[in-house]
């Protein structure tokens, strides 16, 4: 009698730890996402443009939808965030106290080369998919390899610095520009890593790299800079800038009128806003990013990001870059079909996914098609290299002059 009501307990007790490790997948009622990002602090004026309005717009889409397909269910998303104040050790912290103590299911990244280049360990310690959709970065292929978690939607600094490059030697055989060549950088993960790029590509298709000066995050005053880029009366001037300060430059170079035939400024060129701020003069602007303006799916993009953000517009480049990789998230958990993230990473390094910016099969986890350079032309920014990418625009150079306000 005592030997069966061993065994009776025995097994009494085997199917209560059986149904206590499946009670929380049966009780699941919600994915869990989080993100840390720039709400105060430097960063914000990117994060409010390219990332934010794209997590609330998938969300928004996604629940409207009945959620997330899992099985033969949906799940709705729920969503934890923190405001990572452009910091790095605020971003870090944020994340693992979304891992250690929100205990999302997944993760959205920051914004900003920097700051995803500072969560990447704690990401790839945790094995959650780091989907970096606003990062440029050298380093991004021996990132991949190093974290395979991680996925560089955005590219190589090499590449874009290369890309770039090319455009001017093209421009330079066409006669439309010279030798000469400003460059300015901020002192920040991009512009370190554009311009360490781009010097050995500029030295290399003999340009004379006249100047050549990094700035502070958070610099106010780019007057000087200007003025001294000015007095060289370049060709070319190259600002591998973030959104403040690709403003600054472009109104201190109307106040100034420094106009030299090509005109290009980083992070914030593709922005809505600068259009808004500087008008007609925004025509003949090229800088980094750029899209298939034309595109119907980049149209109809348009069309719901603006219904769903007050009007408001996304930028030309990263924008629908992060939608693009929301877009891959969500199939790849679909086709999982659970909350596994070793699978979701594996899919997403081997699967091919529809997005708005076409189909997606990335190699070594990254995508093998950019923009790299873009123009306004009539009040859109459209891609302009690589020249060979499908919808790509002529450029126009010389630059215009400047308009008075």
């Amino acid at each position: 009698m005592t030997i069966s009501m061993t065994r009776r307990g025995v097994a009494l007790l085997a199917a209560s730890v059986a149904l206590l490790i499946a009670t929380p997948v049966l009780a699941q009622n919600s994915i869990k996402f989080g993100y840390a990002i720039s709400r105060t602090g430097p960063n914000v004026g990117g994060a409010a443009v390219t990332t934010i309005p794209n997590y609330d717009l998938w969300v928004k889409e996604v629940n409207a939808a009945g959620g997330l397909k899992i099985g033969d269910k949906r799940l709705p998303i729920e969503v934890v965030h923190y405001d990572d104040r452009s910091n790095a050790e605020e971003a870090v912290r944020a994340i693992e106290r979304l891992i250690n103590q929100d205990k999302v299911d997944f993760i959205l990244p920051p914004w900003g080369t920097g700051l995803n280049l500072a969560v990447g360990p704690v990401l790839n310690k945790a094995g959650y998919p780091h989907l970096a959709a606003t990062a440029v970065t050298d380093r991004a292929p021996e990132l991949a390899k190093r974290w395979p978690n991680s996925f560089w939607m955005l590219g190589a600094s090499s590449d874009a610095a290369r890309t770039l490059v090319e455009l001017l030697v093209k421009l330079r055989s066409e006669g439309k520009i010279g030798d000469t060549v400003a460059m300015v950088s901020v002192a920040d993960g991009f512009g370190i890593d554009l311009s360490a790029a781009a010097r050995p590509a500029l030295t290399q298709a003999k340009f004379k790299l006249a100047y050549d000066k990094t700035y502070p995050v958070g610099t106010q005053d780019l007057a000087p800079i200007v003025n001294e880029a000015k007095a060289l009366n370049p060709d070319v001037f190259i600002a591998f800038s973030y959104p403040p300060d690709t403003l600054g430059i472009t109104e201190q170079s109307r106040i100034a009128g420094f106009n030299p035939k090509v005109f290009y400024t980083g992070v914030g060129t593709a922005f809505p806003l600068y259009k808004q701020r500087f008008g007609a003069n925004a025509d003949g602007v090229l800088g980094i990013g750029g899209w298939s303006g034309d595109s119907p799916a980049i149209k109809d993009y348009l069309a719901r990001h603006k219904a769903a953000n007050d009007g408001k517009e996304p930028d030309r480049w990263a924008s629908a870059v992060t939608y693009a990789s929301l877009q891959m998230l969500q199939q790849s958990i679909e086709r999982v079909g659970k909350v596994d993230r070793a699978a979701v990473i594996k899919e997403l390094q081997t699967g091919t996914f529809d997005t708005v910016i076409g189909q997606v099969k990335l190699q070594n986890n990254m995508p093998t098609r950019y923009w790299w350079v873009g123009q306004w032309q009539n009040g859109e920014f459209y891609g302009v290299a690589p020249t060979a990418n499908d919808g790509a625009k002529a450029v126009a150079v010389p630059k215009p002059g400047w308009k008075a306000p």
